[in-house]
């Protein structure tokens, strides 16, 4: 979806007083293939003239001298400009190419136009109305640093929406998973489990807290941590498990918490694509003794940068958040008796946070449905490719769609798949490069799950603000290339 400024409105604009020739001069002046319709007094929206329009009005008698009101046509769509924009671009296909955007007086001061050509991203956020005028509030009243009301407000509210007892801000998801190891007393000489398939994040904050991470494959239907795996790469110098819920889809805790609890080890949940997603009916994030989510600008809803940690455990919570201010005392004013970090979230980005919480529920609704769309409009191709399973005591939050090609039933490979969708303004990204396999961390062991879809394994457009005429270009791309 692209937008028109408002000189561009203006030369498309004619009145219903004006002819088809007044109306074939203002196509031809915004060479968009459509002219607005204002009534000649107050100049409020009455219709879009297509070109289209005019060619059927001239086959079937009608003048350049008649008046272009008179021109046979559908009614036309338009929208407010207070809709959302996600609202919006699901309003536009290749049928409604522009849809005026109008005010309280039903004046065009906007178009929203719908063009094939645009690039379609893997994960943009969605923004509205309410994160402005809470973004707004915070400039307007000068709150902008780490204090504020919105910081508050959003913990409060991730708590609620998590059902955990606290919720920390931090900078980031990765500051929290490096809070979370350090609160939990995780240092030298330690080992933590992470699963090999996830972002690197995961590793590296083992590595900042001093320990080891040791890596564990993933099972091949959800691509989470293999819990069946974890027994053999316990040791006695291993203190924590961190398992991931990969792409939205939760990691099977139950056997990991018993396994967890057997050997005395503590449980923090890799939670950073799984806002909403729940494990036998329960959020993610609240299961092991710390959650860590990431609010980055693609994730299911976004500060820009910055992150949450949730806990049950009073303890805990008190010492993140002395960790996350630079461990200054909260009864002494610079006064610092443990090291810390400045690991804050500000009053600008948690307002972001609070307007998304607002609207997180229909956002995790679409997100569900692209899903399903994508996954029934591929079914065709499942000789040729596979998805992510979501397992009977799994909802998934579904932040990325991700396929996984049959190497055995493909002429090409995945990254020329990725090219391929590429070259037709369709932005799709591989899986993650196993951690064992990372220069930095590189084992030499054979992991071969994790390895295979990561090998094979691509992300396609996941948007909240995605379309169906979007979701039908991708799956149409997808089927041309892979049956060719």
């Amino acid at each position: 979806m692209i937008r028109l400024d408002k000189e561009t409105i203006q030369l498309i604009s004619i009145t219903n007083e004006a002819t088809v020739k007044d109306a074939v001069i203002a196509l031809d002046k915004g060479a968009l293939g459509i002219a607005l319709i204002i009534d000649a007094v107050d100049r409020s929206f009455m219709g879009v003239i297509t070109d289209g329009d005019i060619r059927r009005g001239l086959l079937k008698g009608m003048t350049l001298e008649d008046r272009v009101i008179d021109l046979p046509r559908p009614d036309s769509k338009y929208a407010s400009i207070d809709d959302l924009p996600e609202s919006i671009t699901k309003q536009l296909s290749p049928k409604v190419r522009a849809l005026p955007l109008l005010d309280k007086d039903r004046r065009v001061v906007d178009i929203a136009f719908y063009d094939k050509r645009v690039r379609i991203p893997v994960s943009e956020p969605s923004l509205g109305d309410k994160e402005l005028e809470y973004v707004t509030d915070c400039i307007l009243s000068n709150w902008v640093s780490s204090a504020g009301k919105y910081v508050e407000k959003f913990e409060l509210d991730f708590a609620e929406f998590c059902g955990s007892q606290h919720a920390i801000a931090v900078s980031n998801g990765t500051a929290g998973l490096h809070l979370a190891l350090l609160a939990l007393g995780i240092g030298p000489g330690d080992e933590v489990i992470v699963p090999a398939l996830t972002f690197i994040a995961t590793a590296n904050v083992v590595r900042y807290a001093g320990a080891t991470p040791v890596f564990v494959d993933s099972t091949i239907d959800t691509w989470t941590m293999d819990y069946e795996q974890l027994e053999s790469k316990i040791s006695p110098r291993t203190r924590a498990i961190i398992p991931v819920h990969l792409y939205g889809h939760p990691a099977n805790m139950e056997p990991i918490l018993d396994i967890a609890s057997q050997h005395g080890l503590f449980v923090v949940e890799d939670a950073a694509e799984a806002h909403g997603a729940e494990y036998q009916g329960k959020p993610v994030g609240t299961f092991g003794d710390v959650g860590c989510f990431s609010f980055y600008g693609n994730k299911i809803i976004t500060t820009g940068e910055g992150g949450m940690v949730t806990t049950n455990d009073s303890s805990i919570a008190s010492t993140l958040k002395r960790l996350r201010d630079h461990g200054m005392d909260p009864g002494r004013r610079y006064w610092h008796t443990v090291l810390g970090y400045n690991y804050r979230l500000t009053n600008l980005q948690a307002a972001l946070g609070v307007a998304q919480l607002e609207r997180v529920e229909g956002i995790l609704q679409w997100k569900n449905e692209v899903d399903r769309i994508y996954r029934d409009s591929l079914s065709e191709l499942s000789n040729k490719l596979t998805f992510q399973r979501e397992a009977p005591w799994a909802k998934s939050a579904h932040w990325l769609f991700t396929i996984l090609l049959k190497p055995e039933a493909n002429s090409l490979s995945r990254d020329e798949l990725i090219a391929a969708l590429e070259s037709q303004g369709i932005e799709t990204r591989p899986v993650f490069v196993p951690l064992h396999q990372q220069p930095i961390y590189s084992t030499g062991e054979r992991l071969p799950i994790a390895e295979f879809v990561s090998e094979n394994g691509l992300s396609l457009p996941s948007s909240a603000s995605l379309n169906h005429d979007e979701i039908s270009r991708v799956v149409g791309a997808i089927t041309a290339i892979l049956n060719d």
